[in-house]
């Protein structure tokens, strides 16, 4: 995507659009940020900025009951480092992209909004459909005749499953969002009927009936639902209940949207982002570290990413949401170039 620029704006005679982007580009990066120290936190072993304020004694931590060590230490400050000069490189390029306008700024951080739910979407449908295969073919014994009788036991493992074969279909899933630019949640939504559907027609007419078949539907069910939203979001299909909204001028409505993004959608995201990753106890940490399962030994081993999809809705919706207060921002300064109706302003 080419930039749209006008007159270069300087910092003394325009700085609120540098403030803007700036402020937009740093909640998306420290939310990128947040979600890769928390993978080097609980996966590497990596001490955390928790860990490192109370090892230092700062904000009222309580003591560790065990100090950092010399290597950990370092990490540490590298993380705290981290989180400094995202938002100083932020502000950096910023300052040496003036001429870039806000409308610009906000269709790349829809675009990648966009590729983070077109992956969301074909990592579901492969690893659904996948397990679900491989699930059949373990409870009817036939997985031993395709991998051999040790790599089936390994399979019947839930980490080893996890690690060595939902793992590359997500990559897999993610190459394919890079090539492939449209949504097909149309296309999840009616895999769901189907499913469901093949669940009444084994069960009633075949009498059969295994744990995977409802998993499966659980499954792409939450995707549909939790990727859906942003990806209504991004191809501006979502309902608005507000009567006043619906009144008012668009620069009423920019306004709306700008306070709506900056009060209740990125809170919102951060409050999901934080709290869901804030201990291994918490919500969407523990059964991604454990890779839960569900009770049924031949159901999908899928309940982990599941967890996993919250981080995914609240990471989307928080570049969505920037993306959306931007827009909105260039409305509102009546930026040249800027579409004829920006993110938020349908009728």
């Amino acid at each position: 995507m080419t930039d749209t620029t006008a007159a270069s704006p300087s910092l003394d005679s325009d700085f609120a659009p540098l403030a803007l982007r700036s402020f937009a580009l740093s909640v998306v990066g420290l939310g990128f940020l947040f979600v890769l120290n928390n993978y080097l936190i609980f996966w590497q072993d990596w001490p955390g900025l928790s860990n490192l304020f109370a090892h230092q004694g700062w904000f009222g931590f309580d003591p560790l009951r065990k100090p950092l060590s010399g290597l950990s230490i370092t990490l540490g400050w590298v993380q705290l480092a981290s989180y400094l000069v995202l938002v100083l490189g932020v502000i950096g390029f910023v300052i040496k992209t003036p001429q870039r306008l806000m409308h610009v700024e906000a269709a790349r951080l829809g675009a990648i909004a966009a590729y983070i739910v077109r992956a969301a979407f074909w990592a579901v449908f492969i690893v659904g459909l996948g397990d679900a295969i491989m699930s059949f073919l373990r409870v009817e014994g036939f997985l031993g005749y395709f991998v051999g009788a040790d790599l089936e036991k390994q399979l019947g493992q839930s980490r080893f499953r996890g690690t060595y074969f939902h793992m590359p279909l997500i990559g897999l899933a993610c190459v394919i969002a890079y090539f492939k630019k449209t949504l097909g949640f149309s296309w999840l939504a009616l895999l769901v009927v189907v499913a469901e559907l093949q669940i009444v027609i084994a069960r009633f007419v075949f009498s059969y009936e295994q744990a995977f078949m409802g998993d499966l539907v659980r499954f792409w069910y939450a995707g549909l639902f939790l990727f859906a939203s942003a990806y209504a979001l991004v191809e501006e299909g979502h309902v608005r209940v507000d009567v006043v909204y619906a009144g008012l001028g668009p620069r009423g409505k920019a306004w709306v949207n700008v306070l709506g993004c900056l009060l209740l959608g990125a809170p919102l995201c951060w409050v999901i982002i934080s709290l869901g990753m804030w201990s291994k106890a918490a919500v969407i940490n523990s059964p991604i570290l454990a890779f839960e399962t569900t009770q049924a030994g031949f159901g999908m081993f899928v309940k982990y990413l599941m967890a996993g999809f919250l981080a995914v809705f609240a990471v989307s919706m928080l570049v969505q949401f920037m993306n959306y207060f931007l827009a909105n921002a260039a409305e509102l300064r009546e930026e040249p170039g800027r579409p004829a109706r920006p993110a938020g302003l349908n009728d």
